[in-house]
């Protein structure tokens, strides 16, 4: 179905002939970002995405979309050009994102191949590309946590997920594509909906399946004597701020170029498990844990969002708190078993 269709975003109009199609539009951040179009008024969505045997498909239940399309049938149709519909707009949120995925082969198909061609047909056909780069192209952070275009030229991620991603970026740095597409850096982002991500779900989702089920919860001692256990940091972003900032991108076509999404604050794990224990009234009870030495080597002890440039492109929602986010996450949706529309 293609529909005329008005959507409002914070009193803005957009309009036009479209189907929006969301990649990885099952998983996590894709699901929700699916939530808050329909939220917005929007159910022309085509999804596409590979459900495969997890349990990622229970996120699709309570959303309103119009077509399904398994990702192997949809590079068909991309490469074929056989759409029997309009697309205005794909937000390409579908990626292995495991940063412990040691089949690089894979990783360089599904991440890095797949984004070269839905960007072509894009740009091809005068398509918005919104795509997911991440956080992990920053590595050690060495260089820095600037979403300059140039920087990705530089950047030396820690694992193979992380260089996929910083991979396409350069790519399209090199084809002169990158001022014509968003690319959006993810921070640390957690909330509803990401239960079937297995161990690449968030430590919220861990710590509290924990503290539920022993009163207390792991984290893993310091290596660094810079820090002390438990104070290590990473920015911290709830998945409601995440997909508002992604939407921001699908409203204001004139944007290009990479952007973090974050909240712009790096705060301590201490400070993320105790919000936990406050949103169950449990009193903290957090056990240090040897760090093992396979993850020692890649672990990143401090991450911070530099968003000065999505806010200087005209984003002013004001972004959640760590501990309201968590109360909301852990009240309304873990309690209670809720996935996003629900």
């Amino acid at each position: 179905m293609i529909k005329y269709f008005f959507v409002n975003f914070d009193s803005n109009i957009i309009k036009g002939f479209v189907m929006i199609v969301v990649t990885g539009g099952a998983g996590f951040i894709g699901s929700a970002v699916v939530w808050k179009l329909n939220q917005l008024g929007e159910d022309n969505i085509l999804i596409v995405d590979e459900l495969g045997k997890d349990e990622k498909w229970k996120n699709l239940v309570p959303l309103d979309y119009t077509n399904y399309y398994n990702k192997h049938k949809f590079l068909e149709k991309i490469l074929d050009d056989s759409f029997n519909f309009t697309i205005d707009s794909i937000i390409h949120l579908g990626a292995n994102s495991s940063t412990t995925e040691k089949d690089a082969d894979h990783l360089m198909t599904n991440n890095f191949e797949y984004s070269k061609h839905l960007s072509t047909y894009c740009l091809k056909n005068g398509i918005r590309f919104i795509y997911a780069s991440s956080a992990a192209t920053y590595g050690d952070g060495a260089n820095g946590f600037h979403d300059s275009n140039e920087l990705c030229k530089i950047l030396r991620p820690l694992n193979m997920y992380g260089y996929s991603k910083n991979l396409f970026d350069q790519w399209a740095l090199k084809k002169g594509i990158l001022n014509k597409i968003v690319g959006i850096k993810y921070f640390n982002v957690f909330g509803p909906n990401e239960a079937h991500k297995g161990d690449m779900r968030s430590v919220v989702h861990k710590a509290y399946e924990q503290i539920k089920a022993n009163g207390k919860v792991n984290l893993f001692k310091s290596r660094n004597p810079n820090y002390n256990d438990g104070e290590q940091m990473r920015d911290f972003i709830y998945v409601k701020d995440a997909v508002d900032m992604t939407l921001h991108f699908l409203e204001h076509k004139e944007l290009h170029g990479l952007f973090n999404v974050g909240s712009g604050r790096a705060r301590t794990w201490n400070d993320l498990v105790t919000a936990i224990f406050k949103a169950l009234d449990m009193p903290v009870n957090i056990e240090y844990i040897d760090m093992p030495d396979h993850l020692a080597e890649k672990y990143q002890y401090f991450t911070e969002a530099d968003i000065k440039k999505i806010i200087n492109s005209g984003y002013t929602k004001q972004l959640k708190s760590l501990e309201s986010s968590v109360e909301d996450y852990v009240k309304n949706y873990l309690l209670v078993g809720k996935y996003l529309g629900d």
